[in-house]
């Protein structure tokens, strides 16, 4: 048995890398696979998980896209109700922003529209293995339009007006916490997630090193009778879980585990919706555990975004 306090970590080195560099590092937390990334695995791993349709791994990557186009062809994309993405009116055309996955499934819904089009046709010329199995090359659509399309670096998407910034402007934050709160996180739809799977994890693994990690209470001073009955607790639920581990699956071993059981999750969103996250999370009436980790995160994130969390 293992406790660990709860943390959590901005993804500020995966703002800066790669969209399929940010795509492998997110994935294979699901799995707790992170010792079999290398500088050449990230490309065939993002093609297998698009090849199996492992759609929740592709949410894990936005593009922000400034276009150029008329007036009715951006009236025309709303009336397509693009979902999953955030779509402002610009002078002269739109800013666009959206994960792989829903340019993905917007193609495969309305690829044979011309702004559509033009816009997977952009990201495929420069990310082509992020489209495999849906991208067919077009129908031709957008040859000769006025259509003109921009991918914003990181640096644009910061420097724009703040309501345009709190929309478009993505952070991804790795918590490591109990599974009563990630219970509660996944309750925010707007956001994407990807979690550390006791489905997949077999904890009696060297790499786990053969023993459950759970996440200290905040509710329980070490020392005090409630901590020891708690701990007790822990150490009989791993004692049967490894136990049935020997007969059984991860997947059905993991059924006597409890909500004290760490886990990873990456929580992935706009600044808007953290926004709302920080109001709901660290109000007085949030769970204890849920403050622990979130009122940190929103002074931080104030310290970085004043414009949009102040």
């Amino acid at each position: 048995m293992h406790v660990v306090d709860p943390s959590y970590e901005i993804q500020d080195e995966l703002d800066q890398a790669s969209l399929v560099i940010r795509l492998e590092a997110c994935g294979r937390i699901c799995y707790k696979s992170e010792e079999k990334i290398t500088k050449d695995s990230a490309l065939p791993f993002v093609k297998k998980i698009a090849e199996h349709g492992h759609n929740s791994v592709m949410e894990m990557a936005v593009v922000s896209l400034q276009v150029q186009c008329s007036a009715e062809q951006f009236d025309a994309f709303l009336l397509l109700e693009p979902k999953y993405f955030f779509v402002d009116r610009l002078d002269g055309g739109m800013l666009v922003t959206g994960s792989i996955r829903s340019f993905r499934e917007l193609y495969q819904r309305a690829g044979n529209t011309l702004l559509v089009e033009a816009l997977v046709s952009f990201l495929t010329s420069g990310h082509p293995y992020l489209f495999e199995g849906v991208w067919d090359g077009g129908h031709g659509l957008s040859e000769g339009t006025t259509i003109a399309v921009k991918k914003l670096d990181l640096q644009e998407v910061e420097a724009l007006p703040p309501q345009l910034l709190a929309r478009h402007r993505f952070t991804g934050v790795k918590f490591v916490v109990n599974r009563a709160v990630t219970h509660e996180i996944v309750r925010h739809r707007p956001c994407s997630f990807l979690q550390e799977s006791q489905r997949y994890c077999r904890y009696s693994q060297d790499k786990f090193g053969s023993q459950v990690t759970f996440i200290k209470p905040i509710f329980y001073e070490e020392g005090t009778e409630e901590y020891s009955l708690w701990k007790k607790a822990m150490e009989e639920s791993e004692q049967l879980y490894l136990q049935l581990l020997e007969t059984s699956t991860p997947q059905a071993a993991r059924t006597v585990l409890p909500n004290s059981c760490k886990t990873e999750i990456i929580v992935y969103c706009n600044l808007a919706e953290w926004k709302h996250i920080f109001n709901l999370r660290t109000s007085p009436a949030a769970e204890p555990s849920m403050r622990e980790v979130m009122i940190p995160l929103a002074v931080e994130m104030k310290e970085r975004y004043p414009s949009v969390f102040s």
